[in-house]
């Protein structure tokens, strides 16, 4: 079993090495870049995972309204994949938003199971239309997404 990861809320220090992380995922199409000032207009949807006081990953959660938010920029540096922090990051914002009450909460991924496995379901992408008309309309494979929509209920 691996030691726990501190999650918290990111910083404006945090900016540079979210970018750099998603810039990362985002070069392999695994999801999309964020530009540095987008990050530090948005840092409060943001939170970390520190290993050993390290930067090891982050995550954000951008609220939709009415009740419906997504689990999106969700990375784990690549030395600390195995280590459950992407479980961490995850439960943690699923915690933050179970204290705004009964809520929808989605991520389009390639890693299904993995959200399948924190009690996440799979349904049809056009039930987000918020997400295809804000960012998916900039995304190079918009005409042929590969990834699957998954969906959590929060009661």
């Amino acid at each position: 079993m691996h030691e726990k990861s501190h999650i918290r809320r990111a910083v404006p220090g945090d900016v540079s090495r979210i970018q750099r992380l998603l810039a990362h995922f985002a070069a392999d199409r695994l999801l999309l870049p964020r530009k540095g000032a987008d990050i530090a207009a948005h840092l409060e949807n943001f939170i970390v995972a520190e290993k050993n006081g390290r930067f090891a990953g982050c995550c954000a959660v951008r609220d939709y309204g009415n009740s419906l938010f997504e689990v999106r920029s969700l990375a784990v540096l690549e030395e600390f994949g195995g280590h459950g922090i992407g479980s961490e990051l995850v439960k943690y914002a699923l915690d933050r938003l179970r204290e705004h009450g009964k809520c929808r909460v989605f991520a389009l991924t390639y890693r299904g199971a993995f959200f399948r496995r924190l009690g996440f379901h799979t349904v049809d992408k056009e039930m987000f239309p918020e997400k295809i008309w804000s960012d998916c309309a900039n995304c190079p494979k918009k005409d042929k997404c590969d990834e699957e929509a998954l969906l959590l209920d929060i009661d």
